[in-house]
This record gives C-alpha cells, sequence and structure tokens, in this order.
C-alpha cells in the first residue's frame, strides 16, 4: 500500500468514525474513534473473509503503518506541544513540586513494582524472561498517556487545582518514562542486561535535564521571534517549525524530545501570548492548534485499533495480560500514594486525590508505540499484546468511568 493510499484511507476513516461518534454515540473522542477502529478490526479479523477487497486493505493498511515511527517521530511532538500550549503556567508553578515528585518517582516507583511482578508472573506461567525486559516493561506501561488523559479531562468536572496535577503530570511523566525507557534499552543493548543505578542515573540526567533546557531555549527564541513581528500567518509558521525543527534536533542531540516539547510549549502558551501577540494571533494561534490536537488525535486512536488485525494473540499471554491489568493499576496506586502521603505535610491535596489520580492515569498510544520498538529478543511479542489489552481496558473502562466517579466522589 502507498503513501497516497494509507493517507486517504486513514483520513476518511477517521471522518467516518469522529462523525459516527459525535451524531450517534457521543463518547469523548478519544474513547469513541479508538472502540470503533477496534469494532471493526475485530468484526474484520473474526468474521471478515480473508480474501475480500475489504479486508485485504484493512490488513494492507495495518501492515504498511509503522506505528511506533508515527507516533514517536512525528505526531508525539505535535500532541505534546498542543497539550501544553494550554497550560497555565501559573497554576503549574504552584502545583510544580507534586507534579515534579509523582512525573520522577512515582514513575520510577511504577516501573520497578511492575518489572519485578511482572517477572514473578511470568515465571509462575513457566515463560521465563529476564529482569531486564520485564523492568523495560515496567517503563513503557508506567507513563500515563497526555494524549488520552488530556482529551478525557475535558469532559470530566473534577477541582481545578486536581485536574493540573494530573495534566502535568501526564505531560511530563511521558517524557520522563520515555528516558527511563531508552536508558533500560540501551543498558540492555550494550551490556545483556548487566545494568546498575548508576548507568541509569547518567542517561537519565542526560536526556531529561538537556531535555528540559533545550526546550527552555527553544520557547525563548520563538518567543523573540514572535515578539518581533505582528503577523498571524507567519507567527503560528514560527511555531510549526519550533515543534519539527526543535524535536528533530532534539534527537540528534540525545536529548528528551517529548520533554522539550512540554517546555516550549508552556512558554509559548504563556510568555509568548502574554508579552509577544497580537488578540488577533492569539485566536488564530489557539484554533490552529486546537485543531491539530483534534485531528491527530483521532488518527492516533484509529491507529491503536487497527493495529489489532496484525498483533499475535496467544492464549496463554492473553491471561497474563488481564492479571498485569490488576498488576499495572496496583503499581499506578503505590507510586502515587507513596509521594502524595509524603507531601501531605507540606502540599494539601484535594479529597480523593489519590484515587482519582490512580484511575485517571490512563494508558494509550505512547505505550503501544514503545512496546512495538522492542526488538524480538526483548520478547517483542508478549510484550506488545499485553500492552494493548492494558491501553484497551484504560481507554475503554477507565475513560469511560472517570466522569462518574468523579461526579461521585465530588458532587
Amino acid at each position: 500500500m502507498n503513501t497516497q493510499e494509507i493517507i486517504a484511507i486513514t483520513i476518511v476513516l477517521s471522518a467516518l468514525y469522529a462523525y459516527i461518534n459525535h451524531r450517534f454515540i457521543k463518547w469523548p473522542p478519544t474513547i469513541g474513534i479508538m472502540a470503533l477502529s477496534l469494532i471493526s478490526s475485530i468484526l474484520l479479523a473474526s468474521f471478515g473473509n480473508s480474501h475480500s477487497l475489504l479486508s485485504e486493505k484493512a490488513i494492507s493498511l495495518a501492515n504498511s503503518l509503522d506505528f511506533q515511527d508515527i507516533l514517536m517521530n512525528f505526531m508525539l511532538s505535535f500532541l505534546l506541544f498542543a497539550g501544553a500550549i494550554h497550560i497555565d503556567a501559573a497554576r503549574l508553578k504552584v502545583e510544580r513540586l507534586p507534579v515534579l515528585i509523582l512525573a520522577t518517582v512515582g514513575i520510577l516507583i511504577s516501573t520497578f513494582i511492575v518489572g519485578i511482578l511482572v517477572y514473578y508472573l511470568f515465571g509462575m506461567f513457566s515463560m521465563p524472561i529476564p529482569l531486564i525486559y520485564c523492568l523495560l516493561f515496567g517503563a513503557l506501561i508506567s507513563p500515563t498517556d497526555p494524549i488520552a488523559v488530556l482529551g478525557i479531562l475535558k469532559t470530566s468536572k473534577i477541582p481545578k487545582s486536581l485536574e493540573l496535577k494530573i495534566s502535568g503530570e501526564s505531560l511530563f511523566n511521558d517524557g520522563v518514562a520515555v528516558v527511563v525507557f531508552i536508558s533500560l534499552v540501551e543498558i540492555a543493548r550494550s551490556s545483556g542486561g548487566d545494568f546498575s543505578v548508576l548507568d541509569i542515573g547518567k542517561l537519565f540526567l542526560k536526556e531529561a535535564v538537556g531535555g528540559l533546557i533545550f526546550g527552555a531555549i527553544l520557547g525563548y527564541i520563538g518567543f523573540w521571534a514572535l515578539r518581533s513581528i505582528d503577523d498571524y500567518k507567519v507567527e503560528v509558521l514560527i511555531t510549526l517549525a519550533i515543534v519539527v525543527g526543535g524535536y528533530f534536533m532534539a534527537g540528534r542531540l540525545h536529548l528528551s524530545g517529548p520533554l522539550a516539547m512540554v517546555v516550549a510549549g508552556i512558554i509559548t502558551g504563556n510568555k509568548s501570548k502574554r508579552d509577544g501577540m497580537s488578540d488577533l494571533t492569539i485566536d488564530y494561534l489557539g484554533k490552529f492548534w486546537e485543531m491539530i490536537d483534534e485531528i491527530l488525535n483521532a488518527v492516533l486512536f484509529l491507529f491503536i485499533g487497527v493495529e489489532m488485525l496484525v498483533i499475535k494473540i496467544n492464549p496463554v499471554v492473553f491471561w497474563i495480560g488481564m492479571v498485569c491489568i490488576a498488576i499495572v493499576l496496583l503499581a499506578r496506586w503505590i507510586s502515587v500514594f507513596v509521594p502524595v502521603s509524603i507531601m501531605r505535610f507540606k502540599i494539601k491535596f484535594e479529597k480523593n486525590a489519590v484515587t482519582m489520580l490512580t484511575w485517571g492515569g490512563l494508558r494509550g498510544g505512547i505505550s503501544v508505540a514503545l512496546a512495538l520498538s522492542l526488538s524480538a529478543d526483548m520478547h517483542r511479542d508478549e510484550f506488545v499484546f499485553i500492552t494493548y489489552i492494558i491501553v484497551v481496558f484504560s481507554i475503554l473502562v477507565q475513560g469511560l468511568t472517570i466522569g462518574k466517579l468523579a461526579k461521585r466522589l465530588y458532587f
């Protein structure tokens, strides 16, 4: 299937599912589009004639998609920037400590809990997997996906301070988890699994701290450029250059592109809007990035549903995956409960904050993309299938009930 066919089918299906969801189902777009594409994929896989044109095209589309490359090297930069540009920096500054702790300490706690428990779980099923690869799975499944989280939070009426904690954490823990994942991959490849905390620490600091600094530099370069002119078309183009060029350069410098995009987006959405743009530019810029966000969200969750067609299904791994849902939720609860319990001595947390942070920690496309980036010797097939099970549960079950849970807890 050539590029033109892939783009045409993707856009048409995204628009069709978005229309059906908006017109009839009325679920949040993130959930509705993924559910429809997932149902379509299951029907094609279960009942479709492998020789029919429809089935052939669907399977060809799934095989043609390099999901990991599309998301990690293209879509992620736009989605993170679009999410960060709407974050209120003044309010985020007030919540900076819980956001920072949850996005770093929380991710590390979750990574090791999931990794160790999954290591023993596979052993119980007589399918031993080295600990380093189980830790890789822990790293890729621990981040709460900002794309899914931000989409669901728009429809969930929870206290604004708690909403900012959840959205801020999801933006930053995504970048942190990618850095932890990359660090573990490098260690696994270079030393066959012989790793140390010092090794992880060095790589983590280089990628994470470097990404944050680079993002700040990008944001202030953009601010200087935006302040010096008053033409909304050129200014929108400058923000596009920040995203595309900045993400490319971060990759070449071996810095965290996701963290760089979050910081650049926050600076652009606050300082540049406040001191460097006219009201007309602010209006156009906001609408442009909102449109980019909505379109890419639709395409992303269509891709997640379509991936069902090519995932290798193993009955034993399926049951392991079902147990892993509970493991991931337990790890998320511990990784939230421990830091929040310690921080309560200095910071006031909302009532039921741990419950909302745990259930609102949705997994999404980033986890799927990281799982797909694993090589075969890292037990890619097993971890991709398990990741898919957890993501589908997270989006469909947690995503559909988070609003009801918030209503029950706060109203």
